[in-house]
């Protein structure tokens, strides 16, 4: 008998059919307001979970998820991991963090080498990553001390290509940031060292595709970071100012790509070959792209035309099982002994399924960070539009609804997991009219699947990743008020929420209700809980099931 397989619950013997968890994403809760979506939406099915079954709300924030402290805000990655770890992990920040403070990401071998192959062939250390606090994929600090270090070992050139977020952030705050990095590059700067940006754009234009949603947005960073070919400017402030005014209103997520030149319009910075590179994000969905524009030589995603032979590293390893990159500063969190490992195991049939947008996460994330399924897993993507969400808030609800409840019904599985991106990246968009619609969406979706549940008398936790559409126009922190621009409109909020988020347990064919003995419930409290709803104890080191039976 395998280690990993699941022990009989002592008292409990589990409902008979299917134990799903749906993933409501971005969907947390907050008071009701005029910014808050999910309050503002119709949702009578949420409403009659709420009213009839057990049910709590979940940390899905800070260090309920593996991050430095509850100041920063959750995110799908760490909250997919923790729901499908049953325990929490450091993760990406704090790892990061770490490495830097105690001066083991210089020392490491990595690090070393790139100083080694800038150092002998005299070339160019570029950096490519989100240059924001955001601390969801990368954090400004984090490049600051990588470039300080550069400055450091003695390092002559270094160029920075920006990615702007308005996402994690304030939606139109790039220059807090651009000033704060021309300030450090220009503290750097010496006669015989020449740090500078090169090139940039908003990060849901260029570079930072996942899922292989839009290749073209890699092929358009790859043109601005590698060949230098774009729209140009004479600094990172000159572009954000100058696309701002070519296109009024625009959000810094969604800023055209540019390059920066020289006084005869030669770009200032492009990658050749010789050069390292470093991409300093540490979250791996939107960094696996790129990344394999750089390391594989059989690569089909777009035509790169010449590629550069560059030593190229990532902040971490974003995916163990591809080993992408092959070269990284920071270990990733070695999570182990996942439900699905235990599932599998224990010879349970599972299903994963969402559009493109989320895929990875309850596949990739949830198995933690593997890209291969395992052994009864069945994983089912549907493709996602690529119009902007906010034109279609329903997303592909309706189709994963559909999906997922034709799969029930086949009787074979044991498991399975669901995620509706909706409310997360409607939410991202700050249209709050939109918001409100993806929430309702979602609501609908649940609707469909409570009597399909309940004719397999399975069990359906109901639950989120982290809020988002919770909180659409940003708030003053002491009136909790939402803040205002200068034409008297509240101003859109686009980032995630320290909010907690809700968790219904309908279980129809058992009476069960929320264990109030466990305090401080989290994310990584979700897999025991739907063990316990099998039949199965929780693994050894689990956060403990809330359900009392």
């Amino acid at each position: 008998m395998s280690k990993l397989a699941l022990a009989k619950h002592r008292t409990f013997a589990g409902v008979k059919g299917p134990v799903v968890i749906v993933v409501m994403d971005g969907v947390g809760v907050a008071p009701a307001g005029e910014g808050n979506a999910c309050t503002l939406a119709r949702t009578p099915t949420l409403d009659w979970l709420r009213a009839n079954t057990a049910n709590t709300t979940l940390r899905a924030h800070g260090t309920a998820v593996g991050l430095p402290s509850d100041d920063d805000m959750g995110n799908s990655e760490v909250g997919h991991n923790a729901l499908g770890a049953g325990r929490v992990f450091d993760q990406g920040a704090k790892l990061v963090n770490a490495a830097i403070s105690s001066g083991a990401l210089f020392r490491g071998e990595c690090w070393r080498s790139i100083v080694s192959r800038v150092r002998e062939r005299n070339s160019t250390l570029h950096f490519i990553g989100l240059l924001s606090d955001g601390n969801v994929h990368s954090h400004e600090q984090h490049l600051f001390a990588l470039l300080e270090a550069a400055a450091g070992e003695g390092i002559a050139r270094a160029r920075v290509h920006a990615l702007l977020d308005g996402r994690d952030v304030p939606e139109t705050s790039a220059l807090e940031y651009v000033d704060k990095l021309e300030a450090k590059l220009a503290s750097l700067r010496t006669a015989a060292r020449d740090y500078r940006v090169a090139s940039g754009g908003g990060r849901m234009k260029v570079t930072m595709d996942r899922y292989e949603a839009e290749w073209a947005m890699v092929e358009r960073g790859w043109k601005l970071h590698v060949q230098g070919e774009g729209q140009g400017f004479s600094s990172l402030r000159a572009a954000v100012e100058g696309l701002r005014e070519q296109s009024p209103g625009i959000s810094d997520q969604n800023l055209p790509g540019f390059v920066i030149v020289e006084r005869d319009g030669a770009p200032v910075g492009p990658i050749r070959d010789g050069d390292a590179v470093v991409l300093f994000n540490f979250r791996g969905d939107r960094a696996i792209e790129i990344t394999r524009a750089f390391e594989q030589q059989n690569f089909s995603g777009f035509d790169r035309g010449p590629r550069p032979d560059v030593l190229f590293a990532g902040m971490m390893q974003y995916d163990g099982d591809l080993r992408l990159p092959s070269r990284f500063l920071v270990s990733p969190p070695e999570i182990d002994r996942t439900l699905s490992e235990h599932l599998a195991e224990s010879g349970l049939i599972q299903l994963a399924c969402s559009e493109t947008q989320k895929f990875g996460h309850v596949t990739y994330f949830w198995n933690g960070n593997r890209s291969t399924a395992l052994a009864g897993e069945r994983w089912i993507e549907v493709e996602s539009d690529t119009l902007p969400f906010q034109e279609r808030p329903w997303m592909k609800a309706a189709e994963i609804t559909d999906r997922v409840i034709a799969e029930l019904c086949t009787g074979g599985y044991h498991h399975g997991r669901v995620n509706y991106a909706n409310g997360d990246m409607v939410g991202h968009t700050g249209a709050r009219d939109a918001a409100v619609l993806a929430v309702e969406a979602v609501d609908l979706s649940i609707a469909r699947l409570l009597p399909v549940i309940s004719s397999l008398d399975g069990a359906l936790i109901v639950t989120a990743d982290h809020g988002n559409a919770d909180e659409m126009y940003e708030l003053d922190k002491k009136s909790k008020q939402p803040l205002l621009d200068k034409h008297g409109k509240p101003r859109p909020k686009t980032s995630h929420t320290l909010n907690p988020v809700p968790l219904f347990v309908y279980a129809p064919s058992v009476s069960v209700s929320i264990d109030a003995n466990i305090q401080g419930a989290g994310l990584a409290n979700v897999a025991a809980t739907a063990l316990h709803l099998m039949g199965y104890e929780a693994p050894e080191g689990y956060q403990p099931s809330l359900v009392a039976r």
